[in-house]
């Protein structure tokens, strides 16, 4: 009898969000702000009013589901983003995307666990967060260009440096945990081993799914064989890359590549898949506002707040330097192309539990700090994607 309640309870709960996203579109709409915003706020409301009113520990409207659901929305989206990264494309922009995206992950991460350590906050603390710090959240990113309609040579580039983010941020989060392991037990070789198998199985796994994809897909007529061909490439990708502990997001951007690459019509799969994401990223979006704590704002209010400050300069002053080593190969590019890369969720809440498995003496404090920052992120990132994309260089 209880699962039968909980079920229903679900089925109720996911029916009053996707209802809610036709407010929020609604309210999009005449106000011209984010939908995705709405969406986060809606999640925040969620978590205020289980925690504050109905007295839960933590705010998990959908249980067991979120998990899944988050993880199917991600695989989407890394899956489309993969998608973007033509030969041809990369042949134009990929210098651009390489050189901006080394320049604001090493600044950002620089500045951030430079100036926590600057502070007074533990070693773990601060190079746990700069590592962390590095992701960005491809779903807000994405949603947010595609709401200004734009495809101009600014928007590829952004696209193209949220598409290859994630595999960066788990390298520096992988060696970060792998220098930190070696300084406080020696086991820094492990934590670089299975760094590299999260990276290396999820490059293997999605070129092995998506080459017999690339023949597959889309050969059948338009329509429902279709979208069944390009569900199963997502829960396949969801699915092995959980059973074998790779990076899914990593795993979804290479078969997408792979599939863009090497077959003609390669379309037809990615627009199904477009067809049917928004329901999940609705989850994605409404779930993320929903994981914050409120009994932890208090303690951590100072570490999140310098974590967002620094991160936040870290991503801008890196975007400016980009543009400086770019020269005029970034004419087309807004100078402030760096706070188009703010938006945050998913991977860096991974990061921030996995951190905090290994060190558990900061684990609270690291957990309060990214969760609480990422509501932050999610709500203004899509404005401040929506700044950069107003004007060029």
């Amino acid at each position: 009898m209880p699962e039968s309640g909980t079920t229903v309870t679900h089925l109720i709960v996911i029916g009053l969000l996707l209802s809610l996203s036709v407010l929020a579109d609604a309210i999009a709409t005449r106000t011209r702000l984010p939908r995705i915003s709405l969406l986060v706020l809606i999640g925040v409301l969620v978590a205020a009013v289980q925690q504050g009113v109905l007295g839960y520990a933590e705010a998990r409207p959908l249980g067991e589901l979120s998990e899944p659901l988050i993880t199917l929305a991600l695989v989407m989206v890394a899956f489309l983003l993969g998608g973007e990264l033509t030969l041809d494309r990369l042949r134009a922009t990929g210098p651009v995307i390489l050189v901006i995206s080394l320049s604001v992950i090493g600044v950002g991460a620089a500045a951030v666990g430079g100036g926590l350590l600057a502070v007074g906050y533990p070693l773990a603390v601060a190079l746990s967060l700069a590592a962390i710090s590095v992701a960005t959240d491809p779903a807000a990113v994405s949603e947010a260009i595609r709401e200004t309609g734009k495809d101009d040579t600014q928007s590829r580039v952004i696209r193209g440096i949220v598409a290859i983010d994630d595999a960066w941020g788990i390298i520096v989060f992988g060696l970060a945990m792998a220098g930190l392991g070696f300084l406080g037990s020696g086991d820094g070789a492990g934590a670089l081993l299975e760094a590299g198998w999260e990276l290396g199985g999820a490059v293997l796994v999605g070129v092995g799914l998506g080459l017999p994809a690339a023949w597959l897909t889309g050969r059948l007529r338009p329509g429902e064989p279709t979208q069944s061909e390009a569900l199963a490439l997502v829960f396949l990708i969801a699915g092995l890359s959980e059973y074998l502990h790779l990076s899914s997001l990593l795993t979804a951007m290479v078969a997408g590549f792979v599939i863009v690459n090497v077959t003609s019509h390669h379309t037809r799969s990615f627009t199904e898949i477009e067809h049917i994401e928004w329901p999940f990223l609705v989850f994605f979006f409404v779930l993320s506002g929903a994981s914050v704590d409120f009994a932890y704002l208090g303690s951590a209010g100072g570490v999140i707040l310098t974590y967002t400050g620094l991160r936040v300069l870290g991503r801008y002053a890196g975007g400016r330097l980009g543009m400086a080593l770019l020269g005029r190969r970034g004419r087309e590019l807004n100078p402030g192309i760096g706070l188009a890369l703010t938006p945050q969720a998913g991977v860096a809440m991974g990061m921030a539990l996995l951190a905090a498995e290994r060190h558990p003496e900061h684990g609270s404090l690291i957990v309060a700090t990214v969760v609480t920052s990422t509501i932050a992120f999610e709500l203004f990132g899509p404005l401040l994607v929506r700044r950069v994309l107003s004007r060029a260089g």
